[in-house]
This record gives structure tokens, sequence and C-alpha cells, in this order.
């Protein structure tokens, strides 16, 4: 965030009188408590400043680039999730291409009869099991799925930054949002490549 002349001055007067008021810092400006409102809450929000009640504004000493760093830390799964496109564990690869075609997505996530998570299609998967003379039709895409528990996943609550270091250190497209049952695991969501890059400009739009 670039900060203009005369919140650059309220900073300064802050971190050398601190806690101090805004009316008090309202005097040193020659302005109004008024006029000095729109800067003092830019300021705070964006976590330059803290205020306290009867005590008054404080500098909390984080830069621009430290708070930038707790904004994107905060961010979680559930605020960025798209919804999951699932397969059952007995469709033909070639239905499973046809759904990624026309869901438009480059992973597929496959359940069993009771909706739980036993598998995970990528484009490579169906690649693969399309070269060669294989009549596409009569495989069970459970053949050629990467299967339980060497799938990587995520739950709601989870940092967003850590499901983004997980995905590139898998090498992999796209994690299952789930939620932990007796059985299994339920599929309720999808973090992908996409969605982080939604989630960067989301964050350059906040001007944080």
């Amino acid at each position: 965030m670039e900060l203009n002349k005369r919140q650059e001055q309220i900073l300064q007067i802050v971190k050398d009188y601190g806690p101090i008021t805004g009316e008090s810092i309202a005097e040193k400006l020659n302005l109004t408590r008024a006029t000095l409102r729109p800067d003092l809450a830019i300021l705070t929000m964006a976590g330059y400043l803290e205020a306290r009640p009867r005590v008054g504004y404080f500098y909390t000493g984080k830069t621009g680039t430290q708070l930038f760093a707790d904004k994107i830390k905060k961010m979680k799964v559930e605020d960025y999730q798209s919804i999951p496109v699932v397969v059952n564990e007995n469709v033909s690869v070639y239905d499973a291409i046809v759904t990624m075609f026309l869901e438009d997505v480059g992973t597929l996530f496959v359940v069993d009869d009771e909706s739980l998570l036993v598998g995970v299609l990528s484009r490579k998967d169906l690649l693969r099991a399309s070269i060669g003379k294989q009549e596409l039709t009569t495989i069970p895409v459970n053949i050629i799925m990467t299967r339980m528990p060497n799938i990587a996943v995520c739950y709601k609550d989870d940092p967003l930054i850590d499901v983004a270091e997980r995905l590139i250190e898998k090498q992999i497209d796209a994690m299952p949002v789930v939620r932990k049952t007796e059985k299994g695991y339920e599929v309720i969501g999808r973090i992908t490549k996409t969605n982080m890059t939604k989630a960067f400009v989301s964050l350059a739009k906040d001007d944080v």
C-alpha cells in the first residue's frame, strides 16, 4: 500500500508520540479531527496503526511487506475453494474424459458408492490411459486413478498459503477440500492453481 504525504506524517507523529489521540494528531498537523478521520481509518485497517479506546493510536511497528505477509497467512481455503467435480469409481475412462471436457477442469475426484473419496484423476492419467488400443468405454477409472492414501487433501480451515506450498511440493494442479467422517473423507470443495491466482489478484485489488 502506497501512503500519501499526510498519512506518512501521521505515521511519523504516532511513532514519535504514541500512544496519541486523534485530536492530538490533528493539532500537530493544524487540521480538524474530521479531516483526519479517513486517513486514520485507512492506516488502522491496513494494519499500520492500532487504536485503543481512551488510549489512542500507536504504531504496530510492521512494514508494508510484513502486513502483506500477515494478510496472506490469514487467508483460508474456504474463502477461495470452488465446487468439486466428482465421478464414481465405476465409470469408464471414456466417461471421465467427457466429464473433464464438459466441466472444463483438469482434475476429477473419484468417490465410491457412499460418496467418499477413493481416488484422483488428472489429465495425465486419462491421457496415459488413452494411448494404445484399449477400449476406453470398458475400463473403469479405478484401474488408472491415484488411490488413497496417496492423495494430498486439505480442509476448509487450512491456511491457503500452506495448501499452495503443498501443491508446489507435490507438483499437482488441484487438491480436494474434504470433511472427515467416521467412514472416510467427504469431498466438499477443491483448491486449484486457478483459485490461487484469484486469491493473489484479490490481494492486489485490496491494495494492502
